[in-house]
């Protein structure tokens, strides 16, 4: 890469922000939304040289947009509700976020009683053809209560989901407005913004429905309608097409598997020139990458490019990805797979030892689910497909060591014959010190083959 194309610090922040949510907004950070706003040119250029992805800047709408188009979209991606645990939107909110867009475009300014009463006529037309789900929010006859109480809560999610990226504005508390039949409050929209909502090509102009469901992800990437239709085709990938899948995902992701690289050549990350444009792409961006010739792991010490704090924080699903990933490096076959049986079998040795450990968790399969799911987004598991509850180690366990850390126990009663005391699995005090963090990575050197 070009020491041209290189990122000026004060544009790194900024840029890390747009890979994390791709964008910016006026009111949301004006500081970093204003450093953007001046360094536009620098910001598209290294966008659109080393990832292909479009930066567009709507200075009127107060929005700058960073446009992400991957072919391997990530299954855990995607629009999160707006609760205490966060999880991915399902299918009812993502079609009554487009549903509500589509009528604010036409009045941006009207109360949410008019706006469910415009969604549930329009998914009434088209229910008997299978298009749009029913939508009825009034419990009648033939609707009960409780369908009628989750589709008012699934327009509360995508409403907030719209306040939050700062495309409409509401009056009054949305779940307690929603929460009765009477309730109501007004929403207003920003035009402009719904200008700029959607970036994907037609669904109808693509055909989606006659292609298989595994394509419509690479179909909906396309830049346009020869890409489309040249991928369609089962061509092969050019070199320019691995190094963009290739850094993309390292831009991206917290983790990075160079071998995978469906080609009979050299892995692009393997080669001098691919490695070299990598490191600096990642570099750009104030990223850190620790490198194995068979792993690449994507730190980010400011936390900004990702909303990913592991191993940080004190909850028991956290300590107990921790002793989950102690154990990982160790094992006779570290990547053999792993089962929830296993799992759940190693807390148990733990609970034995701790009594008092995770006592929230009456079950111990959901408390290592919940543990394999820590590390699934770490990038040090992955999913085995076609068996459930059942992952497997990616080379990244290696680049971890665990260490518990626990007071000295106080001395024993003369009177009482010394016991060995048990362990403690993590103290409240040093639990965020277990294992690296994200400033670990500093420790290794960039580049460095392991």
């Amino acid at each position: 890469m070009n020491d041209t194309l290189l990122l000026d610090a004060d544009l790194r922040e900024s840029a890390r922000m747009l890979v994390a949510a791709g964008r910016l907004t006026i009111e949301g950070d004006p500081e970093h939304y204003r450093a953007a706003l001046q360094g536009r040119h620098a910001l598209a250029e290294f966008f659109r040289t080393e990832l292909n992805w479009t930066l567009e800047v709507h200075e009127v709408a107060g929005l700058i947009r960073l446009h992400k188009r991957r072919s391997d979209v990530p299954a855990d991606r995607g629009p999160r509700l707006v609760r205490d645990r966060q999880p991915l939107a399902g299918a009812l909110v993502m079609i009554l976020i487009c549903l509500a867009c589509e009528q604010l475009w036409r009045r941006p300014r009207m109360s949410v009683r008019e706006l469910m009463q415009a969604i549930a006529q329009v998914c009434a037309a088209d229910t008997t053809d299978g298009r749009l789900p029913r939508f009825p929010v009034v419990a009648s006859e033939d609707v009960s209560k409780k369908e009628a109480r989750h589709n008012r809560q699934s327009l509360a999610d995508a409403l907030k989901i719209l306040v939050a990226e700062g495309t409409i504005t509401v009056d009054a508390d949305l779940d307690r407005a929603l929460a009765d039949e009477d309730g109501d409050l007004v929403v207003t929209a920003s035009r402009d913004r719904l200008a700029t909502k959607f970036s994907s090509l037609s669904p109808t102009l693509l055909q989606l429905d006659g292609l298989p469901p595994a394509q419509h992800a690479a179909a909906l990437s396309a830049e346009s309608l020869l890409d489309h239709t040249a991928h369609t085709q089962g061509e092969a990938t050019t070199l320019e097409q691995r190094r963009l899948n290739a850094i993309r995902r390292l831009v991206d992701d917290p983790a990075a598997d160079p071998l995978d690289d469906a080609t009979d050549t050299t892995p692009y990350l393997h080669t001098l020139t691919g490695r070299e444009r990598a490191l600096n792409t990642v570099a750009a961006l104030g990223l850190t990458a620790t490198v194995r010739r068979d792993w690449w792991q994507i730190t980010d010490p400011s936390g900004q490019a990702s909303s990913i704090d592991f191993p940080n924080g004190r909850r028991t699903e956290r300590q107990a990805a921790l002793a989950l990933l102690a154990t990982l490096p160790s094992r006779d076959a570290p990547t053999a797979p792993l089962t929830l049986t296993s799992i759940a079998e190693l807390f148990t040795q733990v609970r034995a030892r701790q009594p008092r450990w995770a006592a929230s968790y009456e079950r111990l399969p959901a408390l290592a689910r919940a543990a394999a799911a820590e590390l699934t987004s770490a990038g040090l598991l992955t999913p085995e497909p076609g068996r459930p509850d059942t992952w497997l180690p990616t080379p990244g366990v290696h680049l971890w060591r665990v260490r518990v850390r626990q007071p000295t126990p106080p001395p024993a009663p003369a009177d009482t014959p010394p016991a060995d005391p048990a362990i403690p699995l993590f103290t409240a005090s040093d639990t965020a010190a277990t294992a690296p963090t994200a400033h670990a990575a500093h420790q290794a050197r960039q580049g460095d083959d392991g």
